[in-house]
């Protein structure tokens, strides 16, 4: 699952990905977390981590509290900009992440290594 605002961003992501891997996409974290709720399971969910409404930090935290499974499989996408908020996020949770611009190797090699 790729979840982004950007829909440049989640197409990119979704074409590096879609020869190898069954890949969905969500414009929010909102709609995502009714994804997930409504019991759809994803083996990597790549995650932006600054958006509008449901942001990734809350997606997570959400996520923790009621499928945590599912948060464990997440991967935050960043873009470089920290508030103190997701910078200590990122500090205290043991995720990967990815930074942008990202590399398509890179995003293959790590999805693959986290699938199955």
């Amino acid at each position: 699952l790729i979840i982004d605002d950007e829909p440049m961003v989640a197409g990119a992501l979704k074409r590096i990905l879609a020869a190898e891997h069954e890949v969905s996409t969500s414009g929010s974290g909102q709609v995502a977390l009714d994804r997930i709720a409504s019991g759809e399971r994803y083996d990597v969910i790549l995650c932006d981590l600054l958006m509008p409404g449901m942001n990734g930090v809350e997606l997570y935290d959400t996520l923790m509290g009621t499928i945590a499974e599912q948060a464990q499989r997440m991967v935050f996408v960043t873009g470089g900009a920290f508030t103190p908020v997701t910078s200590s996020f990122l500090d205290r949770v043991p995720n990967q992440r990815i930074d942008k611009p990202f590399d398509a190797v890179g995003v293959r090699a790590l999805v693959r290594a986290n699938v199955g």
